[in-house]
């Protein structure tokens, strides 16, 4: 792995710096971007990729699952599926009719 980058550690990585710091060439990242879509990079003019913090976590994380503890992609994937879906709140219904109904009657006290 290559010396870290003299950013700051909350500052956007362009490819360039990304593939830098962590030894891995550009097109292994961008190929990444088609396996994997939580790795989203903000695309600027140009198509320019700016890789956040949480971003490269995600890069440095996906790279020892798959080179060092032995991960396939689809096991990758799996695993970073299972826990995107472990993370999403549970959506309490009743408190969304609820929100609803009350916006329906200030609507309709509005209207009147």
């Amino acid at each position: 792995m290559a010396a870290a980058s003299d950013k700051a550690a909350g500052a956007f990585r362009t490819i360039g710096e990304l593939s830098r710091e962590t030894g891995l060439p550009q097109h292994i990242l961008r190929y990444w971007e088609t396996r994997f879509p939580q790795l989203r990079p903000l695309q600027r003019a140009g198509n320019r990729r700016y890789y956040r913090p949480e971003d490269v976590a995600l890069v440095m994380r996906i790279n020892a699952m798959l080179n060092q503890e032995g991960y396939t992609i689809r096991g990758v994937q799996k695993l970073l599926s299972s826990e995107r879906k472990r993370a999403m709140p549970a959506v309490d219904l009743g408190a969304l009719q609820a929100v609803r109904d009350q916006l329906a009657r200030s609507l309709a006290e509005d209207a009147a």
